[in-house]
């Protein structure tokens, strides 16, 4: 992603006075642009959410007239969520208004995954976005109808870029001229990629709930053993569930365990069987050396992503998937 959109620079249209019912000002309280893609020239904020990690479903493709208001494909992803909803003044058009953001998108190096317009989006495109809008974002939901009014006339782009260091962004805009003297629309929906903050929940995994675990289960999962990616070499915050595993094999001496190393599905599979593996064994010999446990007593195997526990489909479940579990012998 170029320097431009981050910095909103947008080459728009110089626009004349507004109509008499567009809004003075911006309504939402509080709310403001995105630094990734301003607004168009002379439209007023009405509408704004931002949520910091979520997983979220962009609209991908057409929808048609099946009674389900279901688009033909949905692009998932997770980060952080913003919408926003404006609208614009009467004398301009749907057309005007998309044209300048996607130029503003083209600029910034962004490659446009989906775009679609009027008939072309399908006859229940615009029934969806009138649903995706909603209410709850908006002040005052008189400003809504922009959305309810324009929902025949609309047009879309989906579009993808990548910043600086690695993460991405993705936008999707929504546009609908104004119809029957009400106002234009233009609905933003941005997810951008970003590591979400952990330690936010902490887990009592001492060593009396692993033995627990294992004598119910037969084997406990340990999500506090921590690698940096695609590493072997044990992170120092690693050390308060070494020292709970350890007081666990300490406590029953007759236990043996293997040290099973688990990753997500991302990936070569064989680098990931052989990373799972390095891993198992780094686990096991710092037990060894750091805590006194007999070597005989670990055995440690790398499965990569051959157990899940939850779907690789996404971030959350692909967290849980990478982990340390010690297993009964």
């Amino acid at each position: 992603m170029t320097k431009h959109m981050l910095l909103s620079a947008f080459a728009l249209a110089a626009l004349g006075p507004a109509h008499a019912a567009m809004p003075a000002q911006d309504t939402v309280k509080g709310g403001q642009d995105h630094p990734l893609l301003s607004r168009f020239d002379g439209s007023k904020l009405v509408g704004h959410e931002a949520k910091e990690y979520i997983d979220v479903q962009l609209v991908a493709g057409k929808v048609p007239d099946d009674g389900k208001r279901t688009p033909e494909k949905w692009l998932p992803l997770e980060g952080r969520y913003t919408r926003l909803a404006y609208n614009y003044p009467q004398e301009r058009s749907s057309l005007e208004v998309m044209r300048n953001y996607e130029a503003a998108l083209k600029q910034a190096g962004m490659t446009v995954l989906y775009s679609c317009a009027k008939e072309t989006c399908g006859p229940q495109f615009g029934a969806l976005m009138l649903e995706r809008v909603g209410t709850k974002i908006f002040a005052d939901t008189s400003f809504r109808s922009a959305f309810n009014y324009g929902r025949k006339s609309e047009r879309y782009v989906l579009a993808q870029g990548t910043r600086p260091d690695g993460s991405t962004v993705h936008a999707a805009v929504y546009v609908v001229d104004p119809v029957d003297r009400q106002n234009g629309g233009v609905y933003l929906e941005l997810v951008e990629s970003r590591t979400m903050e952990a330690g936010k929940v902490s887990a009592d995994l001492s060593a009396e709930t692993m033995a627990k675990r294992i004598a119910s289960e037969g084997k406990v999962a340990i999500y506090g053993v921590y690698f940096d990616t695609g590493k072997v070499e044990l992170k120092p915050e690693s050390k308060p569930a070494l020292e709970e595993m350890a007081k666990l094999l300490r406590s029953q001496p007759d236990l043996k365990v293997y040290i099973v190393g688990h990753t997500d599905s991302q990936g070569n599979f064989a680098s990931n069987t052989e990373l799972s593996q390095r891993r198992a064994d780094t686990v096991a010999k710092a037990l060894e050396a750091n805590y006194k446990i007999d070597a005989k007593r670990l055995l440690p195997r790398g499965v990569a992503s051959l157990a899940p526990v939850a779907s690789n489909d996404g971030e959350p479940g692909r967290e849980k998937n990478r982990r340390v579990e010690l297993v009964k012998q």
